[in-house]
């Protein structure tokens, strides 16, 4: 759920700190108050989780003084500065600085209100693209977003830690919706270019007129840098690379040769070709293909991960229903097994579809996880693959979810995970041991 964002209120009157906070309490803020600039510096930090309100005439450090400190210890923090008759002059100097607005004493308490919408908004949109960023760069993170245990994707997490620390360009292959631009993302986070560029380009997303300046130049604005010169150095991806024409096919060719070995460049093509009997190495020329393919990543589809798709399921309506302040659904050994069996021709991106409709089903009070999958496979009655599987592996699939999501409901609590599934301490303790969970990952 979208946590409230703080407001710092900084003046040295204490009736006005008081009124503004009661004020901006109302509307669904939470507030802190500082009586001094210096005292608010204490405890305004770069990524502050909010935004900060200040008198400009205050003793010792005044208001300009402290909005050019914030500045720069943050300086995308919105300020809003409160300026008394007659320091309009100053307050647009402020601006100048970098301040977000300003309000003249005395002021529309409505007026506080809607800055401080705007700012919050403001605030939340920057703090959001930071974590973005951060993640997109952070191997770890994104590696622990690769869920599942199954052997395909234990291979695919080896693939991408061993070709990320190699030089060569690469071709991720794979359905469509199976997360390969998160790959591709992966791959330049665990790599020695981590810290440089990543620009990624949809072929797919413009005329063949626009991409080759998107790719190449001439940028119509004369600011930015097509997109092989912005990522000069680090990784360009390019998505639906089946779909450059010819012309622009023998272009990125010429770039790639221009480059030298080892690349300065690293490319990694995407290819989300899904005509039947068509593959990557029929869309491009030769000579492109094989400067590509130098290393291949396929990514697995859904349903050759076994239980992979009820630990996804189990995570993705866990997320949704604390999005939408609800529970979960409770997956029934009905249910799990026909999870197991659909055929997931959208993959992964079917599967995230599927569980916020569920938990919007489950919020309702109607509906069943069945009826999704059967509108989602018209043609499947029952929802069922052409594989079969042993029912053993459907009931560990099921009793390992089971334990997985009443261990997570519980956060960790033995005695209480004990209880409800009526087992004793040992055997639980060797299913646990049996499905590789660990009560660590569930405390907290």
């Amino acid at each position: 759920m979208v946590r409230p964002m703080k407001i710092a209120i900084v003046d040295d009157e204490q009736d006005m700190r008081q009124s503004i906070s009661q004020w901006l309490a109302l509307s669904g803020y939470e507030t802190e108050t500082f009586k001094s600039a210096e005292d608010a510096l204490k405890g305004l930090e770069a990524d502050y989780p909010g935004i900060v309100v200040s008198d400009i005439r205050m003793p010792g450090m005044d208001g300009m003084q402290f909005l050019k400190r914030l500045m720069s210890v943050d300086s995308a923090l919105p300020v809003i500065m409160i300026t008394g008759h007659g320091d309009v002059p100053m307050a647009v100097e402020a601006m100048r600085v970098g301040a977000f607005d300003f309000l003249e004493k005395p002021f529309n308490p409505d007026r506080m209100s809607e800055l401080a919408k705007k700012a919050t908004q403001s605030r939340r949109l920057t703090l959001d693209n930071r974590a973005l960023r951060k993640e997109l760069s952070d191997g770890t993170a994104l590696m622990k977003k690769l869920i599942g245990a199954s052997p395909v994707m234990e291979r695919l997490r080896e693939d991408i830690l061993d070709l990320g620390q190699a030089d060569g360009h690469v071709l991720i292959e794979g359905e469509t919706g199976t997360g390969k631009t998160l790959v591709a993302h992966a791959l330049h986070a665990v790599g020695a270019r981590a810290t440089k560029k990543f620009v990624l380009v949809s072929c797919a997303a413009y005329s063949q007129d626009e991409l080759a300046k998107k790719l190449f130049g001439p940028m119509e604005d004369g600011d930015s840098l097509p997109a092989v010169e912005e990522a000069r150095g680090g990784t360009l991806v390019l998505e639906d690379i089946e779909a450059l024409s010819e012309p622009l096919q023998a272009r990125l060719l010429t770039t790639i040769n221009e480059q030298g070995t080892p690349a300065e460049t690293r490319i990694i093509a995407i290819c989300n070709l899904q005509e039947q009997g068509r593959t990557c190495e029929d869309a491009l020329r030769p000579d492109l293909f094989y400067r590509l393919a130098a290393l291949r990543i396929t990514v697995p589809p859904l349903r050759q991960r076994g239980e992979d798709i009820l630990t996804l399921f189990t995570r993705l309506s866990d997320q949704f229903a604390d999005e939408y302040g609800c529970d979960s659904p409770q997956v029934s050994a009905q249910e799990a097994a026909q999870l197991l069996q659909a055929p997931w021709p959208g993959n992964v991106r079917q599967l995230i579809n599927i569980a916020e409709r569920a938990v919007l089903q489950n919020r309702r009070g109607s509906g069943s996880i069945t009826s999704l999958l059967m509108a989602d496979n018209e043609e499947a009655q029952p929802v069922m693959t052409t594989e079969g599987k042993p029912l053993k592996e459907y009931v560990e699939a099921f009793e390992r979810m089971l334990i997985d999501n009443t261990m997570r409901r519980h956060k960790g609590s033995i005695v209480s995970v004990m209880e409800e599934l009526c087992l004793p301490r040992r055997t639980l303790n060797e299913k646990m041991a049996k499905y590789g969970l660990q009560r660590a990952d569930y405390l907290g």
